[in-house]
């Protein structure tokens, strides 16, 4: 895959990625940095935490589909991350999606929203322990689609709650 080798290319040490049982179509990704001015770097020196770990699964058809894609670890509070490890990007939806996409760029606009909805590590105890599983985030993932698709993907006003 192509996208693997781009990646492989990259200088700045971005991501990193490594196959799930050697298949071109499971990757775990590691996000190594986000924004040095966030909380949530913060948070990532304060808790030795040396990147963020993501799952991407990839569609027999990509890059014509979204991969679906997941936090696994550490986890995380805010910063449109959901149960399950879930992501709130429409770009991962099928409705947002672009063949033209690359996983580069999907990750550098994770890493920035991470940012801009101010994730944050948890830290509440025995919730920041909890793993993330995979069907949880599916079911997330399934739901928050939905919601978007009735009520489009705008950011409501405060005063609306």
């Amino acid at each position: 895959m192509k996208e693997l080798q781009d990646i492989a290319r990259l200088s700045d040490r971005f991501i990193s990625v490594e196959l799930v049982d050697e298949s071109l179509f499971d990757w775990n990704v590691k996000l190594h940095q986000v924004d040095k001015d966030s909380v949530l770097w913060q948070d990532m020196k304060e808790t030795n935490t040396e990147f963020i770990l993501l799952n991407l699964t990839f569609p027999d058809n990509f890059p014509f589909s979204p991969p679906f894609m997941r936090v696994l670890s550490p986890r995380l509070e805010n910063g449109y991350v959901l149960d399950g490890g879930a992501i709130c990007m429409e770009l991962l939806t099928p409705r947002g999606w672009s063949s033209a996409y690359t996983v580069e760029a999907v990750m550098r606009q994770f890493a920035a929203s991470l940012v801009k909805g101010q994730g944050r590590i948890c830290r509440k105890a025995g919730k920041s322990k909890k793993s993330f599983s995979r069907k949880e985030a599916e079911a997330t993932f399934k739901s928050l689609v939905k919601t978007h698709e009735k009520y489009g993907w705008v950011t409501p006003p405060v005063s609306d709650g």
